[in-house]
């Protein structure tokens, strides 16, 4: 059978194996798996990181008060606040980050983000995993997490590069995203089995009882008591588990093992002693959620977690329909300020940098024009994927870089766009991943990994 495809005369074969599990995607509108695009060991990228930091903010940072001002434009888009020059020669981003700003030689800017999801969901999703989501139902509560979804990008890694030394592939914290009771797309594992779940958090790094609530064993239980419980546990489930059905056990055993080594792992349990920090580090990032948040990502990056995910706030928390110059002025920009900018410091003062890739992002961008929500009497920006910014750092990106340029009013790209599908690529071959890897879900159906490409132009090219 052959597809001819868009725009070109070349015609793709399929064997009777590719025309079915291609069906099989199509039926969950997942991208079609090409038996044209090379092997996996043929397109192997050199590794570049060892860890990524994905510093996620929900909700969509307004470019225009951040990292891409508009000051010749008219007062309702350039908005109330001034540029301030870098150490970039010709870059300036907004005064509330002029630590960032003093740091500008230290990361990139791709200006020109884009994407057509302007509804939370799929552009949570989107931003999360690199894959457009496969249900289209915008403002349908149905659009929560769910077993049709993409793998976040932990979750990807962890199916492709398993490990079983008692640290995690991924790390979500301090946080899930949820509204209310319902989770967020794009998150978890997805279509994969749960064992490939990133390790969440549901606790404040900045809270003082922090380390006692999440990797403390109790008071007077040793780890030498755990594995004899353990011990017997296995026992008894080896008279248990083979009676139950495939359902029945479902992922239970592969949990427990991952639950079982989190716990005992003498390298988790001490990156999350943040009190040993010293204090002048502590205060540098801030002790405030988003940079003892940061602080945790890199000492999870010294533990051997491979994708870091450290979500600035609850879902929402930058969807600044109303208040916008507010929010972001008085409780956003400077704690993001800070950690940021010491989290940069910090890696690079430990030799870290290099093999880290730090990527900061949301789901989309604000609107270029400045607007009130009916009733209220503060202003805002809503939702703008055609444009927006994100920052990259370490992990072999060129620094001091702009990629991309947006036209005069902050709305559309003037060069070449580049989408989350290809933001998820390039972090897949930074850390050593063909672009061609293949993912299985329960049912056997193999997907392709990486939807996007790798963005060159961090590196140089």
């Amino acid at each position: 059978m052959a597809f001819p495809t868009s725009g070109s005369s070349v015609r793709l074969q399929l064997n009777r194996r590719d025309w079915l599990r291609n069906t099989g995607a199509a039926a969950f509108g997942l991208p079609l798996l090409s038996p044209a695009a090379g092997t996996a060991s043929e397109l192997a990228p050199v590794r570049r990181a060892k860890s990524v930091i994905l510093i996620y903010l929900p909700g969509g940072l307004a470019q225009h008060d951040s990292f891409d001002m508009k000051p010749e434009a008219p007062a309702e888009i350039r908005g109330e606040f001034r540029p301030i020059p870098t150490t970039v020669p010709g870059l300036e981003i907004c005064e509330l980050l002029p630590k960032l700003a003093q740091r500008a030689r230290n990361y990139t800017l791709v200006r020109t983000m884009s994407h057509a999801e302007n509804n939370h969901f799929p552009a949570t999703h989107k931003a999360l995993t690199g894959h457009t989501m496969p249900r289209q139902l915008p403002g349908d509560a149905s659009n929560a997490a769910s077993k049709h979804d993409w793998p976040s990008f932990s979750s990807a890694y962890d199916f492709l590069r398993p490990r079983n030394d008692g640290i995690p592939n991924g790390v979500a914290l301090p946080y899930p995203l949820a509204g209310g009771a319902i989770p967020w797309p794009g998150q978890n594992c997805g279509y994969l089995s749960a064992k490939h779940n990133p390790w969440q958090l549901n606790q404040d790094p900045n809270h003082q009882n922090f380390r006692e609530e999440t990797l403390t064993l109790p008071a007077g239980v040793t780890i030498e008591r755990v594995n004899r419980r353990d011990h017997l546990r296995e026992l008894f489930e080896r008279e248990r588990l083979p009676r139950l059905t495939a359902a029945e056990s479902g992922s239970y055993p592969e949990l427990h093992h991952t639950a079982m080594n989190l716990l005992t792992s003498g390298k988790m349990s001490q990156a999350f002693q943040l009190e040993r920090e010293p204090d002048t580090v502590r205060d540098a990032y801030g002790r405030h959620t988003f940079g003892q948040s940061l602080l945790l990502a890199r000492r999870l990056v010294q533990a051997g977690v491979s994708v870091i995910q450290a979500n600035m706030g609850p879902v929402q928390t930058w969807d600044t329909h109303e208040k916008n110059f507010v929010n972001l002025r008085d409780t956003l920009l400077p704690p993001l300020d800070q950690g940021v900018s010491a989290l940069l410091d910090d890696l690079a003062a430990t030799g870290l940098l290099d093999e880290t890739m730090i990527v900061m992002t949301g789901e989309f961008g604000r609107t270029p024009a400045i607007s009130k929500l009916p009733g209220s009497e503060y202003v805002g920006r809503n939702h703008w994927a055609s444009v927006y910014t994100a920052l990259f750092a370490g992990g072999g990106v060129v620094p001091g870089q702009v990629i991309g340029r947006s036209d005069a009013t902050g709305a559309h790209p003037l060069t070449r766009s580049f989408s989350p599908d290809d933001l998820g690529t390039t972090l897949f071959s930074a850390m050593g991943l063909p672009i061609q890897s293949e993912l299985r879900d329960q049912l056997g159906r193999t997907f392709q990994a990486c939807s996007g490409r790798v963005i060159d132009e961090l590196y140089g090219s």
